[in-house]
């Protein structure tokens, strides 16, 4: 085998270390890289992905970054799809089941979540597999025999498992499986390191017992902080709609990351960007000066962010279309175009928002006009009765940046 090139260990850790929440243990981390070194052999990093939900946003870069971190150290990425798993729901971080999907749906979804991923991992040197290879050859008596390896009392100390039990609420047998059948993802593909939120901490450890279990070592837990989303209080998610989507439109995603709280700037820097640590030391320290505006950091990071799922030429382009409509007021130069029927010469203001897909529903273009962002040729709609005569051109604006050519 051709001599790797792996960094040496201070400046490896320097890297993994960095944004990370915690690391279980790091003493073991270091003996394992020492190892590494020595006999010539990249490790196993294994990251899980959910596809239950395959429209990535910022939140989830997070971890992904950190994959792709492991790989510029020279070591193997595996990101394992759990198309069978995805079948049984995993209730982390959350006080109810998450709903079940089919295989096909998950193997479907997972396909989509790679896709997207491969903006920031090296799909070339990226191993992908689906958990169902091995899960869905385990027997019942298979079943059995793991469950046996781990105890009821254990399960319950997980945190959403502990409030639905106090709390009354129904605790289903096959959700103590999840765990069990991720650990078994660990066996099965002999991971030295695992990433996850701080919300999966819990099933990264159950890998390190089960591991054991089966004669082998046990992996390094590795838990990245939960980002959060552009309203500075929730943790980032399409839920809370406070999400800044990798696959956006640049203009949503320059404009999404102005939208952030000061206080947020330095954690996007550290967590969702890959500047150098010595950059990322100065902008700590532009920030704690008082004559700097924290304006220029966040137009910064904005064109870094865009740049990076896109490229820096539409980065510049995005930054220059938002100037044009928030600072200088003025209309895009593209604006979707909606052809209206020769028939229709006229509609009730909420019936044209969710006409020209600006509004999922009538009561949400109703909330959309009560708080004052829908505009008709820059005439700001104010009566949510308000009929609009569609024989004439307009440009409908809804929100901050939806802009709609409404044409006969």
């Amino acid at each position: 085998m051709a001599k790797l090139n792996f960094p040496p260990i201070n400046e490896q850790m320097d890297l993994i270390k960095r944004g990370v929440f915690e690391i279980i243990p790091e003493e073991e981390l270091v003996r394992k890289l020492d190892k590494s070194l020595k006999e010539n052999k990249p490790l196993n990093i294994k990251l899980g992905c959910d596809p239950s939900r395959p429209d990535l946003h910022i939140g989830h870069s997070v971890v992904l970054r950190k994959l792709a971190q492991f790989q510029s150290l020279g070591h193997q990425a595996i990101l394992i799809i759990g198309d069978f798993t995805g079948m049984i729901g995993d209730p982390s971080g959350r006080n109810v089941t998450r709903p079940a999907l089919s295989l096909e749906e998950t193997q479907v979804n997972g396909q989509s979540y790679f896709e997207q991923a491969s903006k920031i991992i090296d799909p070339q040197k990226t191993k992908i597999v689906y958990n169902s290879e091995w899960l869905s050859k385990m027997s019942f008596e298979d079943v059995i025999k793991l469950s046996s390896k781990y105890t009821v009392a254990r399960m319950i100390e997980r945190d959403d498992f502990t409030k639905r039990f106090k709390a009354g609420e129904p605790i289903n047998i096959h959700e103590f499986l999840y765990p069990l059948a991720q650990a078994m993802d660990s066996v099965a593909i002999k991971s030295d390191v695992e990433l996850g939120g701080t919300d999966q901490k819990f099933n990264l450890l159950v890998g390190r017992d089960i591991q054991r279990e089966f004669g082998l070592e046990p992996q390094i837990i590795l838990t990245m902080p939960l980002i959060i989303g552009t309203d500075g209080i929730e943790k980032m998610s399409k839920s809370y709609n406070n999400y800044i989507g990798i696959s956006d439109p640049p203009n949503e995603i320059y404009g999404k990351t102005l939208s952030i709280p000061d206080s947020l700037i330095y954690n996007y820097y550290e967590l969702a960007t890959n500047i150098p640590n010595e950059k990322l030391k100065n902008i700590k320290l532009q920030l704690d000066n008082q004559s700097v505006n924290p304006r220029d950091l966040k137009r910064d990071l904005a064109l870094l962010l865009t740049g990076m799922y896109y490229n820096p030429e539409t980065a510049k382009k995005a930054q220059e279309e938002f100037d044009k409509i928030f600072i200088k007021k003025e209309i895009p130069d593209e604006i979707p175009e909606f052809r209206i029927n020769d028939n229709i010469s006229e509609l009730g203001i909420l019936d044209l928002i969710v006409k020209v897909n600006c509004a999922a529903s009538k009561g949400e273009a109703r909330r959309l006009v009560t708080q004052g962002g829908v505009t008709i040729n820059g005439n700001k709609i104010e009566d949510i009765a308000a009929v609009i005569n569609l024989n004439k051109e307009s440009i409908l604006k809804v929100g901050k940046r939806k802009f709609v050519k409404i044409i006969k």
